[in-house]
């Protein structure tokens, strides 16, 4: 028998859901490899339409389906979740901390994947693990299998491995797929809205991060998309109106935040934009964030108001506990000013 050519490969996905093509290529890569490294990205995340499983649920579904088909190759399969960082060089180096600590440091190690667009462009930031490029199987794509999922169809069930329709079916019992579907005909409609538009949509909004005594101010959202997740106060840009104004306007409205407008303009600093592609489930979304770090001798008033449900002074020691209920990638907006992570 031929050794393998790998020590490890490591396969890079978001498996929402794990599918037929999926299991195809985790068992290719295997062929090829003692053991085979699973990155699970945009973990942890809130459960949204894009990812509605966590990363618990989707490892369980993957090593479901290999027990099935090569129970004597679960055990060489290793998982390690990534986050979003919203920056590829920052997300390359933290999947190369994450393989490392599963990985001998002297192993053979390659990357395993698909080469189909520039959603899978990342696989260019690995120059020194060796490409092993694997064609999709039957053409399948997550996205297409989910939106009929959550549409209450079944014509995904032949094109997924009979533990993860087993999976489907019993999360189509709970409440959390009730959230999912009002959201997922939120984002149908927002898009029926916009289909005339002669160019496709960009919409700027603007952040608030306002700290004040070791803790950051966050609003509980209570309309679509993202409905209960935790995230800053903020909001869309006014046609007539200038983004650090809107920032301003936007945290008063929301939160009713006691600190006379002098103070908060004193105290705000110039503003960041961020603007990745994939930040908003609502289309291409660009914000504006500003910072206002609150010289006081006490937390102010706030009381929630607008479309926020609650609002809360939360410490900062407990935000990284938090980062799986904060609303898209306010998370990072968050570590850019506060230095949350470490690397």
């Amino acid at each position: 028998m031929t050794a393998p050519r790998y020590d490890a490969l490591v396969f890079i996905g978001r498996f929402q859901p794990f599918h037929d093509s999926h299991l195809r290529m985790v068992l290719a890569a295997l062929a090829q490899a003692e053991q085979l490294v699973l990155v699970i990205g945009s973990s942890p995340a809130p459960r949204s339409v894009r990812n509605p499983f966590d990363a618990a649920e989707r490892r369980a579904m993957i090593e479901a389906a290999v027990a099935a088909v090569a129970p004597e190759r679960v055990a060489d399969l290793h998982f390690v979740p990534v986050r979003d960082y919203y920056d590829g060089a920052r997300w390359a180096a933290a999947v190369r901390r994450a393989v490392a600590v599963v990985v001998h440091p002297q192993a053979r190690v390659g990357l395993f994947g698909h080469l189909k667009d520039d959603t899978t462009g990342y696989l260019r930031d690995f120059p020194d693990w060796p490409l092993v490029h694997q064609d999709n199987f039957n053409g399948l794509s997550a996205t297409p299998l989910r939106e009929s999922w959550l549409a209450g169809g079944d014509d995904w069930r032949a094109q997924v491995p009979p533990s993860t329709a087993a999976f489907l079916d019993a999360f189509r019992t709970g409440p959390a797929f009730a959230a999912l579907q009002d959201e997922a005909e939120y984002l149908a409609e927002h898009r029926r809205q916009w289909a005339r538009a002669p160019y496709p949509p960009v919409f700027v909004t603007v952040d608030a991060v306002v700290a004040c005594h070791g803790h950051v101010l966050l609003i509980q959202r209570g309309g679509q998309p993202a409905r209960g997740t935790w995230a800053l106060p903020g909001g869309f840009l006014d046609q007539r109106e200038r983004v650090a104004e809107a920032a301003i306007r936007e945290l008063i409205e929301e939160t009713r935040l006691a600190v006379p407008r002098e103070t908060l303009l004193a105290a705000r600093r110039p503003g960041v934009l961020f603007d990745h592609p994939d930040r908003s489930i609502r289309g291409r979304t660009l914000t504006h964030a500003f910072f206002f770090p609150l010289p006081l001798a006490e937390l102010p008033a706030i009381a929630a108001a607008d479309d926020a449900v609650a609002a809360q002074w939360v410490p900062l020691a407990e935000l990284r506990r938090m980062e799986g209920e904060l609303c898209e990638d306010h998370f990072m907006i968050l570590d850019h000013f506060l230095g949350l992570l470490d690397d």
